[in-house]
C-alpha cells in the first residue's frame, strides 16, 4: 500500500509543501492528497490590491498541480480524528466524506481575528479570504465620492491596505485608527516614511484609540468618540480555526499547533504543522509571526521532516529566521524593515520605489513558485523505506 500523505490548505505553505513532497517522495510508494475549500491558489499577500480595485489573477489548483501527481479535493474540512487518523470534509454539492491519512500536515492558515468586538461580524470587512476581500472590492466600487473608509489595525496589513485604497480611490477619506503609534515597531527612518506616505495619500490616523464597536455607518472608539465610516475594513490581527483544537491536537493559547524542531505534532507523531497554524518557536526564542515568511520556513521544515522520516534519512534542520518586514505603501512606494536576531527592528530600512519593486519581486517569485511545483524535478526521487519503525511514521510502505 501507498503511504497516504493528506495536506490541509493550499495557500503559501500548503501548496509549496504539497509540490515539494510529490516532487521529492516516489508516486510508487507514496500518495499525495490536497484539500482545499477554494478551487484557485489565492495569493494572500495581493487580497488587500484585489481589494481596492486591481486585477489580480487567481490561478485554478488544477493547473497549478498539473502534472505533479498531487490529488486535488476541493472541499471544507469539517473535523480531524488524529486518533482514527482521518479527516472529515464536506464538498461543494454538501456531500461528506472521510479521508484517511498516514501522515498530515496541517496548513489551514488563519482569518481575520474579530476579538469579540460588538458589530464586527455584521458590519466589518476582511482582506484575510479571497470571499470576504471580494465583498470589499465590490462594496469599494459602489461607494461615492467623498465615501468614508476605515481601516481599523496598525501592522501589517493595515498599513498595506489604508496606502493601497487611498492610492486607488484618492476620493475617498481613508483614516486608520491605531491602537498605540503609527510603526512604533519600527525603526526611526522606517517610521518616518510610513507617516510621510500617509500624509501623501491623505490618509488621516487616530493613535492610541481603540474601536470598541462596529456599526453600519461608524465606528465608535474607547471613550465614546465615534468615527465616521461608510466601511470599515478589521485587520486588527488573525486568528486559527478552533478545528485544531477540537480535533485533539495539542494547541497554545492561541489554538496554534504545538510542535517540536521539526513541525512535528508533540501529541500526535503523524500530524505535522506549517503556516499560520503552527505555533514554531524561531532562532530568537519567540514564536514567529503569522506571515508569508513564517509560512516559507515552516513548511520547508515540515517537508525535510517528512521525507527525512519516511526514506530513513536524518532529519535537516531549516533556519526558522524571521528577517524582516516587507510593507507595500501603495503601487510605488514600500518599506522594507531588517530585524536582529531578537526580532527587534534595525536601525537601518529599505525605503521608497526600488523597495516596492523589490516587493514586487517577492510577490511574483512566491506565485511562480507555487505555480510551478515540479520545476527540478529530479530525475531519480527517493523511495519510502520498507521498514516502518525505521521511518519512525506509521503507514511506511
Amino acid at each position: 500500500m501507498k503511504h497516504r500523505i493528506v495536506v490541509l490548505g493550499a495557500g503559501y505553505a500548503g501548496a509549496f509543501a504539497a509540490g515539494n513532497l510529490a516532487r521529492r517522495l516516489s508516486p510508487a510508494d507514496v500518495e499525495v492528497t490536497v484539500v482545499n475549500a477554494d478551487p484557485v491558489f489565492v495569493q494572500r499577500m495581493r487580497l488587500h490590491q484585489f481589494a481596492a480595485g486591481r486585477d489580480i489573477a487567481f490561478r485554478p489548483l488544477t493547473e497549478v498541480f498539473a502534472g505533479s501527481g498531487v490529488r486535488l479535493r476541493v472541499a471544507r474540512v469539517t473535523a480531524v480524528d488524529p486518533e482514527r487518523a482521518t479527516v472529515s470534509v464536506t464538498e461543494g454539492d454538501g456531500g461528506d466524506d472521510e479521508i484517511a491519512y498516514d501522515t498530515l500536515l496541517y496548513a489551514l492558515g488563519s482569518s481575520a481575528a474579530r476579538n469579540g468586538v460588538p458589530g464586527v461580524a455584521e458590519h466589518a470587512y476582511d482582506v484575510a479570504g479571497r470571499a470576504s476581500a471580494r465583498r470589499l472590492r465590490e462594496r469599494l466600487a459602489g461607494l461615492g465620492a467623498s465615501g468614508t473608509v476605515l481601516v481599523v489595525g496598525e501592522g501589517l496589513t493595515g498599513i498595506e491596505t489604508a496606502t493601497e485604497i487611498a492610492e486607488r480611490r484618492p476620493d475617498l477619506s481613508v483614516a486608520l485608527a491605531a491602537r498605540g503609534e503609527l510603526g512604533a515597531w519600527l525603526s526611526p527612518k522606517a517610521r518616518r516614511h510610513v507617516r510621510r506616505a500617509f500624509d501623501r495619500l491623505g490618509i488621516a490616523v487616530h493613535e492610541h484609540t481603540t474601536v470598541e464597536a462596529v456599526e453600519p455607518t461608524r465606528a465608535i472608539a474607547a471613550g465614546g468618540t465615534a468615527l465616521p465610516a461608510e466601511v470599515t475594513v478589521w485587520t486588527a490581527g488573525f486568528a486559527v480555526h478552533p478545528l485544531a483544537a477540537a480535533s485533539g491536537l495539542a494547541v497554545a493559547e492561541t489554538g496554534q499547533i504545538l510542535v517540536d524542531r521539526t513541525m512535528r505534532s508533540v501529541s500526535h507523531p503523524d500530524v505535522y504543522a506549517a503556516g499560520d497554524a503552527v505555533h514554531a518557536i524561531g532562532e530568537h526564542g519567540q514564536p514567529l509571526p503569522m506571515s508569508c515568511a513564517s509560512a516559507g520556513v515552516t513548511n520547508m521544515q515540515a517537508t525535510a521532516a517528512i521525507i527525512a522520516r519516511l526514506t530513513g534519512r536524518e532529519v535537516p534542520t531549516v533556519d526558522l529566521k524571521y528577517f524582516g518586514n516587507h510593507i507595500s505603501l501603495g503601487k510605488w512606494d514600500a518599506v522594507f524593515q531588517m530585524v536582529d536576531g531578537e526580532a527587534r527592528a534595525r536601525s537601518w530600512s529599505l525605503r521608497g520605489r526600488a523597495t516596492s519593486r523589490l516587493k514586487a519581486g517577492v510577490l511574483l517569485g512566491a506565485g511562480w513558485g507555487v505555480a510551478h511545483p515540479t520545476f527540478g524535478m529530479p530525475k531519480r526521487r527517493r523511495r519510502v523505506v520498507t521498514v516502518p519503525e525505521r521511518a519512525g511514521v506509521r503507514g511506511a510502505a
